[in-house]
């Protein structure tokens, strides 16, 4: 039998993942000792480990839900449907990075402005098309690829460093979920 904490470790994930999965239904303990405690069995451990394998695939939990709770099911066509919503992503992701490259290459006024700000650059990338969604996301990605980079980035748009914590941070969650 395993508690919560060596489960976690067995899977290479915090003890908070492991307990937030349980209390959306994706583990259950196989029973609670006197005091309460969590004991894990050799099929949760299984369990967990495909957890994982789909969670590394990109699959959103309530997907890895149902394949495991609904083994009969086509796992195929959830994965299927995955890979369209992560080419549609990368589409959508690509299109903003050649929307920052234009923007860049073609205007003068970023080397001429002795000052650019967090609300100059979000008005930028609003009028290029991008949502409040797809800047949470280029920020994840930019956290995720470059953070130190990213850092003087935020930095350089004169973002007080409290704002840039919680910005990096967010990024950071997101980059993960």
């Amino acid at each position: 039998m395993l508690t919560v904490s060596r489960l976690a470790q067995s899977c290479g994930l915090s003890r908070s993942t492991v307990l937030y999965y349980e209390r959306i239904g994706l583990v259950k303990p196989v029973l609670r000792t006197g005091a309460n405690y969590r004991r894990y069995g050799e099929k949760d451990l299984r369990r967990l480990e495909q957890i994982c394998i789909y969670r590394n695939a990109g699959l959103k939990l309530r997907d890895i839900s149902a394949l495991l709770d609904r083994p009969e099911g086509d796992a195929a066509s959830v994965l299927t449907r995955r890979l369209a919503e992560l080419d549609k992503e990368i589409e959508t992701l690509r299109g903003h990075q050649q929307s920052i490259i234009r923007l860049l290459r073609s205007s003068n006024s970023f080397r001429r402005t002795k000052a650019m700000t967090k609300d100059k650059w979000v008005a930028i990338m609003k009028a290029s098309g991008f949502t409040g969604d797809d800047m949470n996301r280029w920020h994840a990605e930019f956290e995720r690829s470059a953070p130190d980079d990213h850092q003087q980035f935020l930095e350089f748009l004169q973002i007080p460093q409290a704002e840039i914590a919680l910005i990096r941070e967010s990024s950071r969650r997101a980059g993960t979920a």
